[in-house]
């Protein structure tokens, strides 16, 4: 009974960090300090790569969609969030089985800088397809944003690793 109890609150405690930690966020994307709003880093983009690292494909897939689709709903549904963010949870996923990286502060820094390059191209390419704005001007913008995201998004992704990928480590260590 003690043992059982003991894993529920285990299992408990897991959702209430992780789900907590898509909270922290959600908050902090609304931070954006005046007249620099291009140096704010993508957290939603940081918590797919650090949730992916460790994962399979189809998790870091559906992490992707689901945390596309809550920041849909925060800053509106177009272009959407949860195409580009399931790529990048499947890409970095993948990257894991491939071996390619190892899990590391550095690593998980140069995954986020590609992948909110990436995840940006497929936002401009959707707002390209859908919208009325020249091309010209969609593709300039990219190029600001997908930079100053993925230096931004990369600098601050070692902060949600360090503490997650140490809180996951001890959880599977104790199954």
């Amino acid at each position: 009974m003690l043992n059982r109890q003991t894993r529920l609150q285990r299992t408990s405690l897991h959702w209430l960090i992780t789900i907590g930690s898509v909270g922290l966020c959600a908050l902090l994307s609304f931070i954006h300090l005046p007249h620099l709003h291009l140096l704010v880093p993508d957290w939603f983009l940081i918590w797919v790569v650090v949730w992916s690292v460790k994962r399979s494909w189809g998790q870091g897939v559906l992490a992707g969609i689901a945390l596309g689709w809550l920041q849909d709903g925060l800053v509106g549904a177009h272009p959407s969030h949860a195409v580009s963010l399931a790529l990048v949870g499947g890409l970095t996923a993948l990257m894991q089985k491939q071996r390619f990286v190892s899990e590391d502060f550095i690593s998980v820094a140069l995954i986020t800088f590609a992948m909110a390059i990436l995840q940006q191209t497929v936002i401009a390419i959707q707002m390209s397809v859908g919208s009325g704005f020249p091309l010209e001007d969609i593709w300039e913008h990219h190029q600001q944003v997908a930079l100053s995201s993925a230096i931004m998004s990369s600098l601050w992704a070692p902060l949600l690793y360090a503490p997650l990928n140490h809180w996951w480590t001890w959880l599977q260590e104790q199954e």
